[in-house]
């Protein structure tokens, strides 16, 4: 082969003479010469320094017109990468099944390195967490973001009766309680799943960020006329509660997503056609915009994980029933929110009124049971077992 030369002007090592250098070496074989000339003054002196860092030999000219030294390749950086693997490849389509615990924080597809951390995610294969659709609904969520600031106007004047306002402020302060539960079990499932399933840690990312930003806009609204928060209810905590306590990432997410979420679907079309004003309607319509987008993601996930498993509906059937067992003795959801509910429903504090914003509450959870019956049979149970999941349900809604 014959031998290279490179030319570093006047580049020296104080301005990147080296990355020219390891470019060159890094194309010959062990052994190959590389000719070295430039006109910084340091250039002998340092270079001697680096070819030694770097496992490289130097040999000094004897009489090659122009050539300052002569670097020989040695075996480090070819070492260096010996045994180095591909973390798959890039795209989402080729996501491996079970990504190496060595892999760790490298991107998918880069060529890593042998040797260094091993670091441990428990949800660490393929069929644990994944769904085909969740690059596809990532997209859409980065797409979907909204800003609270901007994107409500609070500033749109309005004025209440000061019960209706109460309500609004009660269901609020329960909506804020269900979304703090819904922000904390995303948040912690990320933290398991192996950063190779990029698209999943994304969306749960989002998810979150999505709750965080319920959270302030559910709070926002409670206040914006000057009122305390509402009441929170033991039974109410302690049935948000029982879903943190579920580890499994399917269970949770069904638990959490496809059956308390989409419940609340129901729950936020009911106030957008309640709302007493328009700062409401534009928050609970903006929230189930996000809202629709969880459920997605969970019925995407447990529709295939009931394709790949027929015995699958028989582990969603025993979350369903072990949480009803442990809250069996609770009260269910706070009255004072289906009372706030019952006056958002009648607009206004007169019997005929309050009586049909109570038959309203009523036909809201028949709505309610009918959602999680419907999506229960999507993900495979029979109408009747469905039937009876749905109504096994916590009656705390999420």
């Amino acid at each position: 082969m014959t031998d290279r030369v490179v030319d570093l002007g006047d580049v020296g090592f104080d301005r990147g003479a080296h990355i020219l250098l390891a470019g060159e070496l890094a194309m010959m074989p062990v052994g190959g010469r590389l000719g070295v000339t430039g006109t910084d003054a340091a250039l002998t002196l340092h270079l001697a320094a680096w070819c030694r860092s770097q496992g490289h030999r130097v040999e000094t000219p004897a009489d090659t017109a122009g050539v300052r030294t002569w670097v020989v390749c040695g075996r480090g950086v070819h070492d260096r990468w010996a045994g180095a693997e591909r973390a798959g490849a890039a795209g989402s389509a080729a996501a491996v099944l079970r990504p190496a615990a060595h892999w760790g924080l490298a991107a998918r597809g880069a060529l890593v390195e042998a040797g260094g951390p091993v670091l441990s995610f428990d949800l660490d294969r393929k069929e644990l967490v994944w769904a085909d659709l969740a690059p596809k609904l990532y997209a859409q969520a980065a797409a979907r973001q909204w800003d609270p600031a901007t994107a409500i106007g609070w500033d749109t004047p309005f004025d209440l009766p000061a019960e209706i306002e109460r309500a609004v402020v009660q269901v609020m302060t329960y909506l804020i309680e269900n979304e703090q539960a819904a922000l904390v079990i995303p948040a912690r499932l990320l933290a398991r799943v192996h950063p190779h399933f990029r698209e999943v840690l994304q969306l749960l990312a989002v998810q979150a960020a999505d709750e965080a930003r319920h959270v302030e806009v559910f709070t926002r609204r409670a206040l914006l006329k000057g009122h305390d928060l509402g009441t929170s209810s033991v039974s109410g905590r302690s049935s948000l509660s029982s879903l943190l306590a579920e580890p499994d990432f399917s269970l949770a997410l069904f638990l959490l997503s496809v059956l308390g979420e989409g419940t609340f679907l129901n729950l936020l079309s009911f106030l957008a056609e309640h709302a007493p004003d328009p700062v409401t309607r534009q928050v609970v319509t903006l929230v189930h915009q996000d809202e629709a987008r969880h459920v997605a993601f969970g019925m995407g996930h447990l529709r295939e994980q009931s394709r790949r498993d027929p015995a699958f509906t028989a582990r969603l059937r025993g979350a369903i029933e072990r949480r009803h067992d442990a809250l069996l003795s609770t009260a269910g959801i706070n009255q004072d929110v289906l009372d706030a509910l019952t006056v958002l429903a009648a607009g206004e504090w007169t019997a005929p009124a309050i009586a049909r914003g109570h038959a309203a509450v009523e036909r809201l959870h028949l709505d309610m049971y009918d959602g999680r019956r419907n999506r229960l049979i999507r993900l495979g149970f029979p109408a009747e077992e469905a039937a009876e999941l749905s109504a096994l349900h916590t009656r705390n809604f999420m």
